[in-house]
């Protein structure tokens, strides 16, 4: 059966219009060998697209607006995503219905694309998704989150690639490198040799940290919350998170910060105090450190 992806000969970047009327379409990008994606923008009507094949690979559909359905014909179950949503799916073999209606972005990465990659780590997000689609899985849910900005301004900069006039190839891949970097970094990764008592008490400061980012507690109250001492749960929570507790705080602040510049009525100043910063200058510093562009430039206007 042929590929979903491209024929190894057959690697140039590739646009076909499935669909267009008026300011409505349906458009597949095929990227390269081993990646494309759907860009959608449907008002009036649903489209569907047919995926029937033996592809093992990762999706991630992106519901800006509307919804999209997916129709597993192998055990006849419905899954419906709802707007502002990003999700990841792994598949190892597929017989699926895409019904979209609005606005919608869906990335397919092949797992041949994401074995140039592994670092034979299975604690690392591209060997856990490659080694959880080797396994016999029809549609397995991985990762579902909201619809933060960053995520809309690589979209944006991965559709625009079709306006370039060279190497569309090359640079669309490289945007579609760093939104999968993005969000392949937002999985919970923990190492299996963990302890489960290690395991309890960072998750119960995980826990109480989502909580209370805005206005943390200190450790020291903190450790008390856990029935800890604070030098265990230093340890312990580094061990687990990778991260100390105080880098843990600022990325939790500056994750709430990049859902919230999707807002319409609020300012880079009052995103800033709503996530516990009282300098716009030093929120803003912190948050092109982390993600490389600036939230002036993902706000939307």
């Amino acid at each position: 059966m042929e590929s979903l992806f491209f024929n190894t000969p057959n690697q140039r970047y590739q646009s076909s219009e499935l669909f267009k009327k008026s300011n409505e379409y349906l458009i597949k990008v095929d990227i390269s060998n081993g990646i494309f994606f759907y860009d959608i923008s449907l008002k009036n009507r649903i489209k569907t697209i047919q995926l029937k094949n033996l592809d093992r690979m990762i999706m991630i559909p992106v519901v800006k607006h509307g919804s999209l359905t997916i129709e597993n014909h192998f055990d006849n179950k419905k899954y419906k995503i709802k707007e502002n949503s990003v999700l990841i799916y792994g598949s190892s073999k597929q017989d699926f219905t895409l019904s979209a209606n609005g606005e919608i972005f869906i990335l397919f990465i092949a797992d041949f694309f994401l074995k140039r990659y592994l670092s034979f780590d299975n604690n690392e997000p591209i060997d856990f998704l490659y080694e959880t689609i080797q396994d016999e899985v029809v549609l397995i849910e991985i990762n579902r989150q909201p619809l933060d900005a960053l995520s809309l301004y690589l979209i944006e900069k991965i559709i625009h690639t079709r306006e370039d006039n060279n190497m569309r190839s090359i640079r669309c891949m490289y945007r579609v490198m760093e939104f999968i970097t993005h969000r392949f970094s937002l999985l919970d990764m923990v190492d299996e040799g963990i302890e489960e008592d290690e395991l309890a008490i960072a998750s119960r400061a995980k826990r109480q940290l989502l909580s209370s980012f805005k206005n943390p507690p200190t450790i020291e109250v903190l450790s008390h919350l856990c029935a800890t001492n604070e030098s265990k749960l230093k340890k312990v929570f580094k061990k687990v998170y990778k991260s100390t507790i105080y880098s843990y705080i600022q990325q939790l602040r500056l994750e709430e910060a990049n859902l919230l510049l999707r807002e319409e009525q609020m300012t880079i100043g009052e995103i800033a105090r709503r996530v516990g910063y009282k300098h716009q200058g030093h929120f803003s510093k912190l948050f092109f450190e982390t993600y490389g562009v600036y939230p002036k430039d993902l706000l939307r206007r």
